[in-house]
């Protein structure tokens, strides 16, 4: 967790303030039980009433001046933590938008969210804990000690017996509580995965009727995490009745034995009073240490959690010294590529070869896993090649700046991801200066302009998070404006007209090819008809290129293109 604290620089001085003022407190707090003992040996048992209201005045001032240094520490104290929880919020948000598909296939999504709420909330709490209790308990320790033990020494063997029963108990504790807390961190992940997966598949779910079956799913999960909260609950509930029979036992022991010393006249009734207090003050403080050490285990397994991904390194960084794209714009070639993903046995893509130039519509085909999307997520860098190169205007993908590399191309994924906002603030997601002109063309060219126009409010009509309440097809045709609007060097489609009909899908396809003139397209597809009319075509079967040409060289000369044809078209439409 210190390691975490170096984000707390900014407010350098609100710490100082709330250490002073904290401080200030403590040392209020340790000066009442003395000003108490001289008004009852000096004022009381003298019945001087002047020296009391003397003494009782100025321990009312001192009471107050405690009372606005902790009220003045609260305050600061939160609003550092707070700040110091919106730091480190905006730094692992920071640094996980640096990951490679790969950092988040490690670490996972459902993780992440919780590091970047739940945790960072564990730490924003103990840190505001730590600027008040972690000052004022060893100074209220030890002060009490001192000033205890100057109103009577005979009695301090009563703290001597019971301070080091109390520190073994929260060490014990603290012990046997942070390997439970760790447990209940990643059980909360187990249930945000859960849930996340219920809210986004509830569609499938209703439609497979395993409503029941996700219930019982969730509840294991919830059954878990209970029960080790429980645990680690049960060991914390151990600690208050524990130092509460240790502190009520140190309070008997005092007024017994104090009693005894008054009755023989070795100790006056102000100094046992302070020696009391004192002794109050030394278990509170104990107190307060032990639920630093029930909030620090939990703060410190959401801290290792937290360092566990600021301490990923991206596999895929810009380079030192990164090379600008020269000569021919929207260039693209794959130089004996071979890709294989972390952890396979084997790689996705073998010794793939070709290229696609600026104006050519080139198609990539193939069967259920042949590495078509894998192939075309290597071009925008998602995932570095094993060996060989992409090249991107002559430029390996490895040697240029990503978002110069990303800036060349208008990318539609397999699954058309929409934002919350409206239907004009998606489309200009793929550019944000976009004109309403220019908003308007993509759609049309996307053959979304009909649907758009029939919503409540058109282009301002309202889109649901994750597009939930619009259709497929009309979700991938967004997709497919937003990417036409940017007006890139090299469109790539990864199977993006898999969910519109036979008609819209011809009707886009030959929109796009006018709009798309001059640009470099490649288009992932399942079906033949969408790639019958390519300038070439790129099939794929296990990983390899099975066959390059157009479609009626394909026929010709490659058996998996034709199997493919066959499964799809009747001979009259293949004649």
């Amino acid at each position: 967790m210190i390691k975490l604290f170096k984000f707390l620089r900014p407010y350098k001085l609100q710490i100082a303030l709330v250490i002073s003022l904290v401080f200030l407190q403590t040392l209020s707090e340790l000066y009442l039980p003395t000003l108490m003992s001289d008004i009852v040996n000096n004022g009381i048992m003298r019945q001087d009433v002047g020296y009391i209201w003397k003494i009782g005045r100025f321990m009312l001032l001192v009471a107050l001046g405690g009372t606005a240094c902790s009220i003045a520490a609260a305050y600061f104290s939160s609003l550092t933590a707070m700040g110091f929880g919106k730091i480190l919020r905006a730094r692992i948000f920071e640094h996980v938008e640096r990951f490679s598909l790969r950092e988040f296939d490690k670490v996972g999504t459902p993780s992440l969210i919780t590091r970047n709420t739940n945790d960072v909330t564990q730490i924003q709490m103990v840190t505001m804990i730590i600027m008040r209790m972690m000052i004022s308990a060893p100074i209220m320790m030890v002060g009490g000690i001192v000033m205890a033990s100057l109103k009577d020494r005979h009695l301090a063997w009563i703290l001597a017996l019971a301070l080091p029963l109390l520190a073994a108990l929260v060490l014990f504790i603290a012990t046997k509580g942070l390997p439970i807390f760790r447990a209940v961190q990643t059980k909360i992940d187990r249930i945000n995965l859960i849930v996340r997966e219920n809210l986004e598949g509830i569609r499938v779910i209703r439609a497979f009727n395993r409503t029941n079956y996700e219930r019982e799913r969730f509840q294991a999960a919830n059954r878990d995490l209970t029960d080790t909260s429980i645990r680690v609950n049960r060991l914390m509930a151990l600690m208050m009745p524990s130092m509460m029979l240790i502190m009520n036992l140190v309070t008997v022991a005092i007024i017994w034995f104090g009693s005894l010393s008054v009755d023989h006249g070795t100790l006056e009734i102000g100094n046992m009073m302070a020696f009391f207090q004192y002794a109050m003050q030394i278990m509170m403080s104990l107190l307060m240490a032990s639920i630093l050490f029930i909030m620090i285990p939990r703060a410190q397994a959401s801290a290792d959690r937290i360092n566990q991904v600021l301490a990923i390194e991206p596999e895929i960084r810009d380079p030192a010294v990164p090379r600008h794209a020269g000569g021919e714009k929207g260039y693209v070639e794959f130089r004996d590529v071979t890709f294989c993903y972390h952890g396979a046995e084997e790689p996705a893509l073998r010794n793939v070869s070709f290229e696609a130039r600026p104006g050519e519509f080139v198609a990539i085909i193939g069967g259920t896993g042949s590495g078509k999307s894998t192939l075309v997520n290597l071009i925008p860098r998602f995932y570095d090649v094993t060996s060989g190169a992409v090249l991107v205007d002559g430029v390996d993908v490895r040697e240029m700046a990503q978002a110069e590399l990303r800036a060349k191309i208008g990318f539609v994924p397999q699954q058309g991801v929409l934002f919350s906002g409206t239907v004009a603030d998606n489309i200009r997601y793929g550019k944000a200066d976009a004109t309403e002109e220019e908003v308007r063309r993509a759609a049309e060219i996307a053959q979304a302009l009909d649907f758009i126009s029939d919503m409540k409010d058109g282009f301002d009509s309202e889109i649901a998070q994750g597009g939930t309440n619009v259709s497929g097809g009309q979700k991938q045709r967004l997709a497919i404006a937003r990417a036409l609007v940017r007006r890139p060097e090299i469109y790539i489609f990864d199977d993006s007209f898999s969910a519109l009909d036979f008609k819209t899908d011809a009707r886009l396809r030959a929109a796009l090819k006018r709009e798309t003139e001059g640009a470099t397209v490649l288009i992932v597809a399942q079906r033949v008809s969408t790639v019958m009319n390519a300038d070439r075509i790129v099939v794929l079967h296990e990983g390899r290129v099975a066959g390059i040409g157009t479609h009626r060289e394909l026929l010709q000369t490659c058996q998996v293109y034709r199997e493919i044809v066959s499964s799809q078209l009747s001979e009259e439409e293949i004649a």
